[in-house]
């Protein structure tokens, strides 16, 4: 599990104890309001473990303003789905879930979450990134809670200022591999991170119809994504990346040499900061260098994502919570007490995100980025794309028929799937 940094300092929040009084699907109704439909005895939601005090806090203000009842119980995120769809047709299911937001299209399918009733109030605060990541099939399905996307980390001492663009790292790059070193490092042969520059010239995953990603649209061989991979290449070609970074071993490898002080920059995620700073790197950060043609890296963007339970008798309730919550005040709380990056466009010059090198970093690039699919045919790419990237970074194949090859099977499993 990939963890956002850690360590600033804040003040520990004072909250009020809950009591446990059962599931959110059979909670019942104690009164009636204008805005909320009846009121229901409680509303239940489940937080990711470890990260629930700031929730809980904010559900003991919800309860006195409103006068509602919010349970917060710790459920680990990646457990959440399946425990949903176990417990909420037994009646004993939260109101609201956390999830990763590319799990949306699977969990709508299998008919575990609601589709919002007040959508485009919800997401009225949200970068458009977030707000495209918790649509599908054209129809809003979560209110966004954080945000993580992979950024340009650096060594201080070896760099002043992260460069404007990819040629000027490309630059250092060529002058280190002369002392025996690196200038930035990248695991592109892992698609995860090679989308960036594939969708920087122009590739894409499955195109984007107005909300609806199709499947039947695949544009992982257009030349713009030849193009991208082409980039990826010249990388491996030159000598710029090791061979040590090709394959399962690849991510070790770079933390090593860059903790080593034997690489000036990566391509890496929010998670990775408290391990660079532990091995005494002094650590920059900022959003990916442009591409020389002058577009920006193109990174996938994941966002953690409240869902309303399909099960849940409280929708409206649930919603009017979740629009707190996830409101400018309380993600600051979250911000400051577990780094969750808020995709709150109201924050992106608010100090407590400005003021932070990494999560500005972070919310620069994913408003660049572009959200992970959250259809279920996404799980058929990932390991066709990272066999034809190997093959490129290895220069065993060219670009055009690595791609074309991935593209083949993608569009063979994806049909596979259907039967």
């Amino acid at each position: 599990m990939k963890k956002l940094v850690a360590g600033l300092s804040v003040s520990v929040m004072a909250v009020g104890a809950l009591a446990a009084c059962g599931g959110g699907t059979d909670s019942g109704s104690s009164d009636t309001s204008s805005e909320g439909g009846k009121k229901p005895a409680k509303i239940v939601i489940w937080e990711d473990t470890e990260k629930a005090e700031t929730t809980k806090a904010a559900a003991k203000a919800f309860e006195e303003k409103e006068g509602v009842k919010v349970e917060v119980k710790e459920v680990k995120m990646t457990d959440q789905q399946k425990k949903v769809a176990l417990d909420g047709p037994a009646g004993k299911g939260p109101d609201i879930i956390l999830l990763p937001h590319d799990q949306i299209g699977t969990v709508v399918d299998q008919g575990l979450i609601a589709e919002l009733k007040d959508d485009e109030k919800a997401l009225e605060p949200f970068i458009d990134t977030a707000k495209s990541a918790v649509t599908f099939d054209g129809k809003v399905y979560g209110y966004p809670k954080a945000v993580e996307t992979p950024i340009l980390l650096f060594n201080k001492d070896e760099l002043k200022e992260a460069p404007a663009s990819m040629d000027d790292l490309y630059k250092v790059s060529t002058e280190q591999k002369k002392d025996g070193k690196y200038g930035f490092l990248a695991l592109w042969d892992n698609f995860y991170f090679a989308h960036g520059p594939i969708g920087g010239y122009g590739g894409y995953v499955f195109k984007d119809n107005g909300g609806k990603l199709d499947p039947a649209d695949i544009g992982l061989n257009n030349e713009g994504a030849v193009e991208g991979m082409d980039y990826i290449g010249k990388w491996y070609k030159e000598g710029l990346f090791p061979k040590g970074l090709i394959g399962g071993g690849g991510g070790q490898a770079m933390d090593q040499l860059f903790g080593d002080k034997k690489a000036v920059a990566v391509m890496n995620g929010p998670w990775a900061v408290a391990s660079y700073k532990e091995k005494g790197i002094n650590l920059g950060a900022a959003a990916l260098p442009k591409l020389p043609n002058g577009e920006a890296i193109k990174t996938f963007v994941g966002v953690k994502t409240y869902a309303v339970s399909a099960y849940s008798e409280n929708q409206e309730w649930a919603e009017k919570f979740l629009a707190s919550l996830t409101g400018e005040e309380n993600a600051k709380v979250m911000f400051e007490k577990y780094n969750e990056i808020p995709p709150i466009t109201s924050l992106q010059e608010d100090a407590t995100i400005k003021d932070n090198e990494v999560a500005a970093a972070v919310f620069a690039q994913s408003k660049d980025g572009v959200p992970m699919p959250n259809i279920a045919e996404m799980g058929q790419v990932w390991e066709p794309m990272a066999a034809a990237l190997q093959l490129v970074a290895t220069n065993k194949q060219d670009a055009q028929k690595s791609a074309d090859d991935a593209v083949k099977q993608i569009k063979q499993q994806i049909e596979a799937n259907k039967q």
